[in-house]
């Protein structure tokens, strides 16, 4: 919310002009301004008495860097900073969009369907945000704002990188909101250290909030809170069903009994939905806003992947689409009940086949991500030694979805396979080359589609392009996770030679597919009409 700007605020910082007053915290304040190019913007700016404190100004650039690392789709994307100005400033991506907090103040406790999309949102950006080395440390209601894109985790100023959780921390001094701190937060001298696991039980004390309207563990004074986070067992009375158990689960006072993030989501998107025959349409927020950004490369604002539809039959048809955009929880977020009672059950049952795929399927489960996945890239399938597990051999898919196998992605229609040359202009042919090679890189519950042609130096990931006459094709394009890099691959049926064929679909601008007229890969939006291009992919060996 703008509040106007205060006796003292600044006017402008740096080249962006400061036009109101967006909030506050322990860090400083936050203002909605005005960059050079006409867009608005968040920038947070560091508190006076703080901003010539050393070790603090150390934290700040800290700040900064590993903001920079975390995928733009789940967070707000961090676009400019200073850390030398006085005060330093941080500029991010203007979100708009009310906080978790204020839905829950003004509309009580959510709704099943409601609150399954916020805990799937919340865990995707955590998957993400931990994949890039970075610990958030203070998520709360309040830096969870319900944008009309899907959700976003805001205010990563104090979040700390794994390795780093106490260089510019001085003793005794903590961060972050006692409600939601987990128990090992409160001893950082015996205790175990600080990791990941503490954003998790953060996790599960704000679904628990959202579900009930109060925190799991509630008193009169922060002392108290802490002793009962210490001592007793959260309060989870008017929380059931799967939702129930994983909080349960992410609120263990031991950290090593949390489940990861990657754990949450796969087990948020198993479960049953919640959704009640019946349950009166109430919005979350408004109904989302369209349009088409931009592309290529990454300088777009990027969006939260969107998982695959329901997986079909051992041996199926091709599968029509109701739609012409491929929806799931991150639109049933912004969108209205009913919208989420229809859509978002079929991305929640997709990825069910990964623990209980049918024996009759030879070529492994549908595509909805890695298994052993935690977060974006290529850090999603590697354990802590550095090497990716071996493949068994027993099920080439699951080794594909891991990023451990090259592959061809040929196309079923034209019998030709695509390549991505070192001038970064996609092509077909006849997948013989090295250009022809490429690995999926897990990214949440999708993918990133990199070439491992040597050749290539840069811009090895493939992401989609808009020219001037606003056609969509594929280009090569840097390696980020953003609306225009990062695709769901969802299973269609069988190729002549039996393999089972996907589509790749873009939830920003539509389904790739062969254009006869243009002679090229084209991707774009199909309303009711069944995909025309499939792929298969085919194993060429390990990475």
């Amino acid at each position: 919310m703008n509040d106007g700007l205060r006796p003292g605020d600044p006017t402008r910082l740096g080249g962006y002009e400061v036009l109101g007053r967006l909030g506050e915290g322990g860090m400083g304040s936050v203002f909605l301004a005005r960059s050079p190019q006409g867009r608005r913007v968040a920038v947070k700016v560091v508190r006076a008495e703080l901003s010539h404190d050393d070790e603090f100004r150390g934290r700040f650039r800290s700040e900064v860097n590993r903001a920079r690392q975390v995928p733009p789709f789940c967070t707000a994307e961090v676009l400019d900073a200073d850390p030398d100005h006085d005060p330093p400033y941080l500029v991010v991506e203007y979100v708009e969009g009310p906080s978790l907090a204020r839905v829950i103040r003004e509309q009580g406790p959510l709704r099943p369907a409601q609150l399954h999309s916020i805990a799937v949102g919340v865990a995707t950006a955590l998957t993400a945000i931990h994949g890039a080395g970075v610990i958030h440390r203070d998520l709360k209601p309040a830096n969870v704002l319900v944008a009309p894109g899907g959700i976003k985790v805001i205010d990563l100023g104090i979040a700390r990188a794994f390795e780093a959780t106490s260089r510019h921390t001085r003793t005794n001094q903590m961060v972050g909101t006692v409600s939601y701190m987990a128990p090992e937060r409160f001893d950082t001298t015996s205790g175990p250290p600080v990791g990941p696991a503490a954003d998790i039980f953060a996790w599960g004390a704000v679904v628990a909030h959202a579900a009930t309207g109060r925190n799991p563990f509630g008193g009169d004074s922060p002392t108290a809170i802490a002793m009962r986070i210490l001592t007793q067992p959260p309060d989870l009375t008017g929380l059931d069903g799967p939702l129930r158990e994983l909080v349960s689960r992410a609120l263990e006072k031991d950290p090593a009994a949390r489940p990861t993030a990657r754990e949450l989501l796969d087990g948020l998107l198993t479960a049953a939905y919640p959704v009640g025959v019946g349950e009166p349409a109430q919005p979350l927020i408004g109904t989302p806003t369209a349009g088409v950004s931009p592309a290529a490369g990454g300088d777009e604002q990027g969006r939260r992947p969107v998982p695959p539809a329901p997986a079909p039959d051992p041996d199926p048809a091709p599968v029509r689409r109701a739609g012409s955009r491929r929806r799931g929880w991150l639109t049933a977020l912004a969108a209205t009940a009913a919208v989420v009672a229809v859509l978002v059950p079929a991305s929640l049952f997709g990825p069910q086949l990964l623990s209980g795929r049918s024996t009759s399927d030879r070529d492994g489960p549908a595509v909805t991500g890695s298994p052993t996945a935690s977060g974006p890239a290529a850090a999603g399938s590697t354990p802590a030694s550095g090497k990716p597990p071996p493949s068994t051999g027993a099920d080439p898919t699951r080794a594909i979805l891991a990023g451990q196998r090259r592959i061809l992605l040929h196309v079923v229609e034209i019998d030709r396979d695509l390549s991505l040359p070192f001038h970064g202009e996609l092509e077909v042919g006849d997948g013989t080359g090295k250009d022809a090679l490429f690995v999926l890189e897990p990214v949440g519950v999708d993918y990133m589609i990199r070439s491992v042609n040597p050749d290539i130096a840069h811009r090895p990931c493939l992401g989609v392009k808009i020219d001037a006459k606003g056609y969509a094709s594929l280009v090569g394009a840097d390696c980020y996770a953003t609306a225009a890099t990062v695709f769901g691959i969802t299973r269609e049926g069988k190729d002549d030679k039996g393999r089972t064929s996907y589509s790749i679909i873009s939830d920003e601008y539509g389904v790739v597919q062969w254009s006869p007229s243009k002679k090229g890969i084209r991707v774009e939006f199909l309303g009711d009409a069944p995909v025309p291009t499939t792929f298969s992919l085919v194993d060429r060996g390990a990475v």
